[in-house]
C-alpha cells in the first residue's frame, strides 16, 4: 500500500461530469425522523403494560408497605418482560427498521433498552422477595428459600434472570471489547432461552395473566408476533434469497498487507435493491466458516450481478475469510442499513469522514454519490499511512470525479493536535455547517466528530453516523 499526503490528495481532485441524481422515495428519507417514530411506537406499549398490572391492583388493596412493595415488584416484572420482546423485535431484522431507522440506530436502542431490561428484570426478583417477607413477618433470607422451592416455575425463572444478567455482562463496554465477535453472538442466542424461561414463569405464577383470560391471549398473541417476525426475516427470507439468487465467491483480491476484497457474483442481484453503504450478514460454506455470519458493508457500488465487500485480517475469522476458493457458496441476510444517499438533504453538498474499517461503506458512497468537484468531501482518518486502506481506489475515483480526498494521518495526540478537531475541520471545510456529513468507523472516533460537527453548527439532523462496532 502506498504512502499518501495531502498535497498528493489535492492535485488528484479534477472536475468531473456530473453524476445522474437518485429518483426521491416517496417516503421520508431515512434517518432521525424515522428513528423518532420508533421511540413512539416503542413507548406506545407501556400503557398497555400499564393497564395489565392495574387491572390486578384494585384501588384500595394496598394497604401496607409489604402490598406498595410487591405491587411495584410486578410492574419492574411486567416492565422487564415487555422490554424483553421489544429486544428480540429490534433484533428479527424487520425491514423497515433496518432501512429506515438505520441498523446502527437500532442497535443502540437494543444496547440501552437492554441495560433497563436487565436491570428492572433484577428489581422484579429483589422486590417480590422484600414484599413478601414484609407481608409474611419473614427475613428475606428465608423468603428467598420459599419463593424458589415452594412456588411453580421459579427455577425457570431464575434461569431465565440469570442468562439475562450473563448476556448483559458480555454486552458491557469493557467486556465487549474484549470478545471476540462469535462469543459475543453467540451469547446473545441465549435471549430466546431466557424469554421462553419467563413466559413459562408469567403464566403459571403472574397474577396479572394466572386469572386473566384477555390477558393471556394479548400476551400471547404480542409473543406470537414478535417470534413470526424473527421466523420470517431472519430464517425464511434469507434462505429464500440465497436459493433464488445463488451468490458465490469469483475472486479474492489482494489490497495491502492484512487486507484482502471479495469480488461476489450472483443471479438477478439488481432485484435485492442493494445501495452504496449497506451491509449484508455473509455466510460462506466453507471449512470453519458455515455455521456463522458476519456483517461486512459493501465497499463498492453495487453493480449489476456483482458485489464487493473488503475485509481485514483481525485475527479471528476474518483471516479464512483472506482464504476463500472461487466458486464458494455463500448465504446472505440483507441488504440492511440507512446509511445510504437517502439521508442526503436535496441539493446539498456531503462531506465524508472515515475511520477503520468505517471506509468500506463511505468508499462505496464516494464512488456513487451525485455531484462535481467540491460537492463531495472524503477525510480518511488514520494513525499511520499504512492503516489508509483502499486508498489508491479512493484517490481514482477523486481523479475521475474532481471530488476532495484528505487523508489526516497522525495519532489523536500528536504535536500537530487531533486531526477531527473543529478548528482543523473548518480549515480543510470552510463550509461545513452547509453539507450533509456522512461519519462512520470505530463508536469512539464518530462520537468525537460529531461533537465537532455540533461545535461547527451543522445540525443534529445532517450528521448521519454509523459506528462500527459490536
Amino acid at each position: 500500500m502506498s504512502t499518501v499526503s495531502a498535497s498528493s490528495a489535492r492535485q488528484a481532485r479534477h472536475r468531473a461530469g456530473p453524476s445522474p441524481q437518485q429518483q426521491p422515495s416517496g417516503l421520508p428519507g431515512a434517518g432521525h425522523l424515522w428513528s423518532r417514530v420508533l421511540l413512539l411506537v416503542i413507548w406506545a406499549g407501556v400503557p398497555a403494560v400499564l393497564a395489565i398490572w392495574w387491572q390486578d391492583t384494585i384501588p384500595g388493596s394496598l394497604r401496607g408497605g409489604g402490598d406498595y412493595v410487591t405491587a411495584a415488584g410486578r410492574l419492574s416484572g411486567l416492565l422487564a418482560a415487555y422490554l424483553l420482546l421489544v429486544l428480540v423485535a429490534l433484533m428479527a431484522r424487520i425491514p423497515w427498521l433496518e432501512n429506515r431507522v438505520g441498523s446502527d440506530v437500532v442497535a443502540r436502542y437494543h444496547r440501552t433498552l437492554g441495560e433497563y431490561t436487565v436491570a428492572l428484570a433484577a428489581a422484579h426478583a429483589v422486590l417480590i422477595i422484600l414484599g413478601y417477607a414484609w407481608q409474611s413477618g419473614t427475613n428475606p433470607l428465608t423468603e428467598t428459600g420459599t419463593v424458589l422451592f415452594h412456588y411453580p416455575d421459579m427455577l425457570l425463572a431464575t434461569a431465565a434472570l440469570a442468562l439475562l444478567v450473563l448476556v448483559g455482562v458480555v454486552s458491557a463496554r469493557a467486556v465487549r471489547r474484549k470478545l471476540p465477535y462469535e462469543t459475543w453472538y453467540h451469547v446473545h442466542l441465549l435471549v430466546y432461552v431466557a424469554i421462553a424461561l419467563a413466559f413459562a414463569h408469567e403464566f403459571s405464577v403472574g397474577a396479572d395473566f394466572s386469572t386473566s383470560p384477555s390477558n393471556r391471549l394479548l400476551w400471547s398473541g404480542a409473543h406470537i408476533a414478535v417470534a413470526a417476525a424473527v421466523l420470517v426475516f431472519r430464517v425464511v427470507v434469507p434462505v429464500r434469497r440465497s436459493l433464488r439468487h445463488q451468490v458465490r465467491v469469483a475472486r479474492v483480491v489482494s489490497q495491502g498487507p492484512g487486507v484482502v476484497s471479495i469480488h461476489l457474483t450472483g443471479r438477478d442481484l439488481d432485484e435485492l435493491g442493494a445501495q452504496a453503504g449497506q451491509f449484508l450478514r455473509w455466510r460462506f460454506l466453507a471449512r470453519g466458516l458455515w455455521w456463522q455470519s458476519h456483517p461486512y458493508s459493501l465497499s463498492a457500488a453495487p453493480e449489476q450481478g456483482q458485489w464487493r465487500i473488503t475485509v481485514k485480517n483481525l485475527g479471528d475469522s476474518s483471516a479464512a475469510v483472506s482464504r476463500l476458493h472461487s466458486g464458494t457458496r455463500v448465504w446472505f441476510e440483507g441488504p440492511y442499513g440507512a446509511f445510504t444517499e437517502q439521508r442526503r438533504s436535496p441539493a446539498r453538498k456531503v462531506l465524508l469522514i472515515a475511520g477503520g474499517a468505517g471506509i468500506t461503506p463511505i468508499r462505496a458512497l464516494y464512488e456513487s454519490l451525485p455531484g462535481t468537484g467540491a460537492d463531495v468531501i472524503l477525510l480518511y482518518r488514520a494513525t499511520r499511512p499504512e492503516d489508509l486502506v483502499l486508498y489508491p481506489e479512493l484517490q481514482d475515483i477523486a481523479h475521475r470525479r474532481g471530488f476532495g480526498l484528505y487523508p489526516l494521518v497522525g495519532p489523536r495526540t500528536g504535536p500537530q493536535g487531533d486531526p477531527l478537531s473543529a478548528a482543523r475541520l473548518r480549515q480543510i471545510v470552510p463550509d461545513i455547517a452547509q453539507r450533509d456529513v456522512f461519519v462512520c468507523g470505530p463508536g469512539g472516533m464518530a462520537e468525537a466528530a460529531a461533537r465537532q460537527l455540533r461545535r461547527l453548527g451543522v445540525p443534529q439532523r445532517r450528521i448521519h453516523r454509523e459506528a462500527f462496532e459490536f
